[in-house]
C-alpha cells in the first residue's frame, strides 16, 4: 500500500433478513456423495454484514457527514431489496444488493457483504396415515451455517465482482474409528502418544472460489455449487478414508470437491482438532470412555487448487469420477 492510499470503510453488522417464499433452488446436479437436490426457500434467512468504500474521508477527518449513508439506512436498504430479489441463492442476493448500492450512491467505489445463513429445518407432524413434513412449521437449526461473501467494485466499464467466496462454517464431524496419527517428531517436548486408531473429532470451515465470479451469482443451477453438497462430500470422504492426520483428510476432501465441481478454482480449509481425551478403555469391547479435550487445540489451514488435481492425475469430469 502506498502512502497515498488509506484504509477507509464503514458499515453495519448483524443485519438479519428473513424472506418467506423466496424462489426455490431447483435443478441442482446430483453427485454420488449427496442426496441434496435443492432448497425450497420457504424461509430465506441470513445474518449480513455490509461495508462501504468510497469518497467520505472528510467524515473521518473533518466531521463532515454530508456524504455519509447512515448505517441504519444500510440496514433498511438491504431489507427492502430482499423484496425485489427473485433469485434462489444467497450469492445472487448479495451481488444484487451490492449493485443496487453502487447504482444508488454515486460516491461509493465498492460494496462488500458477508452473510451467514440463519438455517431453518422442516419438522414432521402427524398426517392422516403417517408423519409428514409440515409446510408451515420450521425448526431453527443451530448446526453448520452456509456462508458467502461478495464484493462489487465500480470500474470504468461498469460494476464488477472483485471478490467472491462461498462455503460452510462450523461443520462438526466425529469418526469413532479408522483414523490415526503417528510418525511425528519425538523429542524432549513430546508427550503425545502415537495413535494407530483413534476417534477423530474435527471442526471445519470450508470456503471455495469459482473460476469465474459471475458463475457464483448466476441463477443457472448447472454452475451453482451448493454448500450442502460440499458438506456431504466432506462426510463421505471422512467415512471412506483411513486418514493418517487431519492434514491428510482435508487434502483428500479438497481433491474430491474439485473433482466434482470443475467450475471451482480452489477450496480453502480451516480445521480444528477437538478429539476427545480417553479416560477408560472398556475391557472386552471396542468402546471407551472419553471427555472433552483440554482447552489448547490444534488447527490447520490449507488451500487445495486445480494444480493439485493435475499433480495427482485426477483432472477428470464429475461424471467419470468413481464414487
Amino acid at each position: 500500500m502506498s502512502s497515498k492510499e488509506r484504509v477507509m470503510y464503514y458499515g453495519k453488522g448483524d443485519v438479519f433478513v428473513f424472506r418467506t417464499y423466496q424462489t426455490p433452488l431447483e435443478g441442482i446436479k446430483s453427485i454420488p456423495e449427496s442426496g441434496f437436490t435443492g432448497r425450497n426457500n420457504v424461509i430465506f434467512g441470513m445474518n449480513a454484514k455490509i461495508a462501504l468504500e468510497g469518497d467520505f474521508e472528510e467524515s473521518f477527518t473533518k466531521a463532515d457527514n454530508s456524504r455519509v449513508v447512515a448505517t441504519d439506512s444500510m440496514k433498511n436498504f438491504i431489507l427492502r431489496q430482499a423484496a425485489q430479489y427473485h433469485g434462489p441463492t444467497f450469492e445472487g442476493f448479495l451481488a444484487f444488493v451490492c449493485n443496487r448500492f453502487l447504482n444508488t450512491y454515486a460516491h461509493l467505489t465498492a460494496v462488500e457483504i458477508t452473510a451467514d445463513e440463519v438455517p431453518f429445518e422442516t419438522v414432521n407432524v402427524a398426517g392422516q396415515d403417517q408423519l409428514e413434513a409440515s409446510p408451515l412449521v420450521y425448526r431453527h437449526s443451530r448446526n453448520e451455517l452456509i456462508t458467502t461473501t461478495v464484493k462489487v467494485q465500480r470500474t470504468e466499464k461498469g460494476n464488477k465482482i472483485v471478490k467472491q467466496e462461498s462455503g460452510i462454517r462450523n461443520l462438526h464431524l466425529i469418526k469413532v474409528s479408522g483414523s490415526s496419527f503417528y510418525g511425528f517428531i519425538h523429542d524432549e517436548y513430546t508427550t503425545l502418544p502415537e495413535a494407530k486408531d483413534r476417534p477423530l473429532y474435527i471442526y471445519l470451515d470450508i470456503h471455495y472460489r469459482y473460476n469465474n465470479n459471475e458463475d457464483a451469482v448466476s441463477d443457472n443451477p448447472a454452475v451453482y455449487v451448493p454448500a450442502e453438497q460440499v458438506r456431504d462430500i466432506t462426510a463421505s470422504v471422512f467415512h471412506e478414508a483411513e486418514t493418517k492426520s487431519i492434514q491428510d483428510l482435508i487434502y483428500r476432501v479438497g481433491l474430491r470437491i474439485l473433482q466434482r465441481f470443475p467450475q471451482l478454482a480452489e477450496v480453502q480449509f480451516l480445521s480444528n482438532n477437538r478429539t476427545w481425551e480417553t479416560i477408560v478403555e472398556v475391557p472386552d469391547s471396542n468402546g471407551a470412555v472419553f471427555t472433552e479435550p483440554r482447552p489448547p487445540y490444534g488447527f490447520q489451514g490449507f488451500v487445495v487448487d486445480r494444480q493439485d488435481l493435475e499433480n495427482e492425475g485426477l483432472e477428470v469430469s464429475p461424471e467419470k469420477v468413481e464414487a
